[in-house]
């Protein structure tokens, strides 16, 4: 679990990033104005900031100068390739523009949380338990074999739990996105992957769309 500031004025947005994240298994914090952010980055020990540039009493960029040992990530309105360079020179992480898909900021999020190493390596769901670095599976301490498109589908599944992934989103994660064969494949992949965990319970189907993993 990630500890999480959204500096975001808009206050519809930012309730849903909040809730968004939350849902996956970080915490979540609000801010409204570059001011507030600043006040709480300065009391709260934080792993990533996601930060608006547009806000009602400072320029985005200016609260960045003012965030030291925090990973940020810029999620604006401001599309031009100039603001883009600013912000990723500057030192952000990624630079998200606005409207954008709740499934890629979770998605964008936890590549960032990996690449500082923020996120949980090992993942326990029932008697079983998923050791995300080492790509190893455990039930009661007896180590299940998986493919390696079934682990990679798994690690999709958890890294978004709680929300639906579609099968094509599933099918890139675990065969990558020139892979050309057809959905139907992720379809016989979760029912392995169901009976090989015994997550019948846990890994659902969405009607027409895809599967969720509820913990």
């Amino acid at each position: 679990m990630a500890e999480i500031l959204i500096v975001e004025d808009d206050k519809s947005i930012n309730e849903l990033m909040v809730r968004c994240l939350a849902v996956t298994g970080h915490h979540c914090l609000a801010a409204f104005s570059g001011s507030e952010a600043i006040s709480v980055i300065k009391k709260k020990r934080l792993d990533l900031i996601l930060l608006d540039i547009n806000l009602p009493d400072m320029d985005g960029f200016d609260v960045m100068e003012r965030v030291e040992g925090v990973s940020v990530i810029y999620v604006t309105a401001r599309s031009e390739i100039k603001d883009r360079v600013k912000g990723l020179t500057g030192g952000a992480e990624d630079y998200i523009v606005k409207p954008f898909d709740f499934q890629e900021l979770v998605a964008r999020v936890n590549v960032v949380l990996r690449r500082i190493g923020k996120t949980d390596h090992v993942f326990c769901l029932g008697q079983t338990k998923i050791d995300l670095e080492n790509f190893k599976v455990y039930d009661q301490n007896q180590e299940i074999a998986l493919t390696k498109q079934e682990f990679e589908l798994l690690r999709a599944l958890i890294l978004n739990k709680n929300i639906t992934l579609t099968r094509q989103q599933l099918l890139n994660a675990a065969w990558g996105w020139d892979y050309e064969g057809e959905e139907r494949t992720v379809d016989v992949h979760i029912q392995r992957l169901r009976k090989k965990l015994k997550w019948e319970a846990y890994i659902k189907t969405i009607y027409k769309i895809g599967y969720r993993l509820e913990p």
